[in-house]
């Protein structure tokens, strides 16, 4: 914009377009606009796959996926198998066949199935896992046996679709700046940092998946550029809302020589993040650890 950077040169006929010439309350909604309509892409998006559809686990006890190398699969269980019943307890529900794993004493659990309305019985002894949250910080354990419920297509009203779309954004925001303040604490490893390598493989691994997914990835990234822009770091739209700040408090311009060099320091930390971001992609990439 015209007079946002120092080394532009405003015309007298021009200052009063200027953004540097603009109040810092302006110049403040300004930078906030762009964060702001990334966070709004989001809101549109999950509107979107509430109302046209998305999936969700199936409450029946049909199986959807079973892990590779875990229990299940040692076992012989195949996505589309239905469990009747598990040591003899008949189970309806897939909450039922959690509590009854997790219930259990790591003992073989003898299970009913019915595939494709052949009978079979399998036994199957669950494994103690660590559980970890969405960060990957381990907050217990919990026994499973390496299997997920199939899914279902869900589709909600208008009013429903809204209404969800503003929680899930206003999570999936909050669990953003979590996310950022465990990094910066340090409780997160830098290794979780990625680039662009890595948002054009899970890019691509989320088409494949389908389109709710691939929907939800949009607007996962769209809130991420939106609350790391928001960031105090000079040259993004934060570091304009923090001297914007300054400037109603001092009420006083600052000095544009303390402008340069803050913005040389913020390019420096851009250029410091990147190439974590692109050295932990490429590691990725190849496997390394």
């Amino acid at each position: 914009m015209l007079g946002e950077s120092t080394e532009d040169v405003v015309t007298e006929a021009e200052a009063s377009r200027s953004y540097a010439n603009k109040p810092p309350l302006i110049r403040i909604l300004i930078a906030f606009s762009g964060p702001f309509f990334n966070i709004l892409l989001a809101l549109v998006v999950f509107f979107s796959i509430f109302l046209t559809g998305y999936p969700v686990p199936s409450t029946r006890t049909e199986i959807g996926q079973v892990m590779t190398g875990e229990p299940a699969s040692d076992a012989g269980l195949k996505p589309g198998d239905v469990v009747t019943r598990i040591n003899g307890r008949e189970v309806h529900q897939w909450t039922e066949l959690q509590k009854i794993v997790s219930g259990s004493d790591l003992r073989p659990l003898k299970f009913e199935i019915d595939r494709q309305g052949k009978r079979i019985a399998v036994w199957i002894a669950p494994k103690l896992r660590d559980e970890k949250n969405v960060f990957g910080e381990t907050v217990g354990k919990m026994k499973l046996i390496g299997v997920a419920p199939a899914s279902e297509t869900r589709r909600e009203s208008f009013t429903g679709a809204t209404s969800k779309a503003f929680v899930d954004t206003y999570n999936l925001t909050e669990l953003t700046i979590v996310g950022i303040v465990k990094l910066v604490k340090g409780s997160i490893s830098a290794k979780n940092v990625g680039g662009p390598i890595l948002i054009f493989q899970q890019a691509g691994e989320r088409a494949k998946a389908g389109k709710s997914s691939f929907l939800f990835f949009l607007a996962l990234i769209s809130i991420n550029l939106g609350i790391v822009n928001l960031l105090p770091i000079p040259i993004l739209d934060g570091g304009h809302i923090f001297f914007s700040f300054i400037e109603m408090i001092v009420r006083r311009k600052i000095p544009v020589k303390a402008v340069e060099v803050a913005q040389k320091v913020g390019v420096g930390i851009l250029v410091c993040i990147m190439v974590l971001a692109t050295f932990n992609d490429i590691m990725r990439l190849f496997h390394v650890r």
